[in-house]
């Protein structure tokens, strides 16, 4: 066990808490990968950028595994204990999608989307054109709850404890809101928006927030 994880043990123990793991390779990722396709069906950007809902789950579980395959390697994917909720972090200093990753994105979007895949790589320029470079800080790249799970408060309880985490760091957070019914929720946590920008064509629209240290 190392000094995060017996942290959040000693919390769990006098308080209660939320009980999370870290996500390793393997059988797990590829169902926190499924978690998060899932939980990203409905959202208002993501069904945007992958329109056709017959195809949207498979081509939600290669993107996605995409993103779980870069990022797992950084031991900062959290799941909670059920699998209700997963939480996927790149911390400061380390890239969102390795070299090899980063080449695969373009052709695979291509590949799952033809000719709409211009307006998504258009999208994708606007998040990386909008990410803060000024200080290190923790960026949670991916936050989804399970829908049979939805309406319980474990994905707003797991990004709570992994800022306790962050917090004991010094270190700030920032995230993007894909769907704006969840500003107030990031708000609640300590998150204010910073900026904001539009898919092509205008809408959906994505909040840029930022969360200092407590």
């Amino acid at each position: 066990m190392d000094l995060d994880e017996a942290r959040l043990s000693l919390r769990e123990h006098h308080r209660g808490v939320l009980a999370t793991r870290r996500v390793r390779r393997g059988i797990e990722a590829d169902r926190v990968t499924e978690l998060f396709a899932l939980a990203f069906y409905e959202d208002p950007l993501w069904s945007w950028a992958f329109p056709d809902p017959d195809k949207r789950m498979e081509q939600h579980r290669a993107w996605w595994g995409l993103y779980m395959h870069s990022a797992v390697s950084h031991e900062w994917v959290w799941v909670t204990e059920e699998g209700g909720a997963a939480a996927l972090w790149i911390p400061p200093g380390k890239p969102e999608l390795s070299d090899e990753d980063e080449e695969k994105a373009e052709p695979l979007l291509r590949e799952l989307l033809g000719s709409h895949a211009a307006d998504v790589l258009t999208l994708i320029d606007s998040f990386e054109s909008h990410h803060p470079a000024e200080r290190p800080h923790y960026y949670l790249s991916l936050l989804g709850t399970h829908p049979d799970h939805r309406g319980q408060g474990k994905g707003m309880g797991l990004l709570a404890e992994n800022l306790t985490l962050i917090d004991e760091q010094g270190m700030p957070a920032y995230l993007e809101s894909s769907n704006r019914a969840n500003d107030h929720r990031y708000e609640r946590l300590g998150f204010t928006q910073v900026g904001e920008f539009a898919a092509p064509g205008g809408s959906p629209t994505v909040a840029c927030m930022w969360r200092e240290p407590r």
